[in-house]
């Protein structure tokens, strides 16, 4: 799926929803494999590593694969919708989790780590523009979604978020979001390679999330589902 740069005037008569829906669309192809590293840093400096393996099929399918460390190897999770489950080996049938959980620590949660598309778990409500840059103010379809509203700031010449402030129903800030060195994947695909995320809620604590490889791939239904978690790793 290819980037659409449109003429400066022509975005500032879009809709905020369709804006928000190229956004999607710049980010991810619909159908994709995807290898990325998670780095939890703690306030001395101390780092944990992950690195995963993950498909995803439409706006609702995603799996993960934890390649590394070797404490973690063989484990995966499945998002079908704000349905969440973690398979490990040896453990029997998967668990149900939580969008709020983590399976990683540090401040990405679950549903961080299962990123869906933004339009299908968010309303585009409001967009103002300030200066190379749009305002959106996004809130939750429901209240099964993880962050009760988001604020996103997007490049107007690119239509790629720069960063996302993640809020609670109450109005407290969860998390923000820090998108950076924009990277050209292959296949028309070119996006921020890093997402920094730091939160009040954790003074002190980093999470980077860092992408490798991001291509499109068809993939069957079957591979989105809980009787296949153990056998991600055929498709590598």
């Amino acid at each position: 799926m290819y980037m659409l740069l449109l003429p400066a005037g022509n975005i500032s008569a879009m809709e905020p929803a369709a804006v928000l829906q190229q956004v999607d669309n710049n980010m991810q192809p619909g159908t994709y494999e995807m290898y990325r590293k998670l780095i939890n840093i703690e306030p001395d400096g101390q780092k944990k590593e992950f690195v995963l393996y993950t498909v995803k099929k439409g706006q609702d399918k995603m799996v993960a694969l934890f390649i590394s460390p070797a404490s973690e190897k063989g484990r995966s999770t499945l998002r079908l919708g704000e349905n969440m489950w973690l398979y490990i080996p040896n453990v029997g049938k998967p668990i149900r989790i939580t969008s709020l959980q983590s399976v990683i620590g540090g401040i990405f949660n679950n549903s961080d780590i299962l990123r869906l598309d933004f339009s299908a778990e968010y309303d585009a409500i409001e967009m103002t523009e300030q200066g190379n840059h749009y305002l959106l103010d996004l809130k939750a379809k429901n209240n099964s979604v993880a962050y009760d509203s988001l604020k996103m700031t997007v490049d107007t010449r690119t239509l790629l978020p720069v960063n996302i402030e993640c809020y609670a129903a109450s109005g407290m800030l969860i998390k923000t979001l820090h998108y950076s060195k924009i990277k050209d994947f292959g296949g028309g695909v070119v996006r921020p390679s890093m997402m920094e995320t730091d939160s009040p809620l954790h003074k002190g604590y980093k999470s980077v999330m860092l992408f490798a490889k991001i291509t499109e791939r068809e993939l069957a239904d079957e591979v989105f589902s809980l009787n296949f978690l153990s056998r991600i790793d055929e498709l590598r």
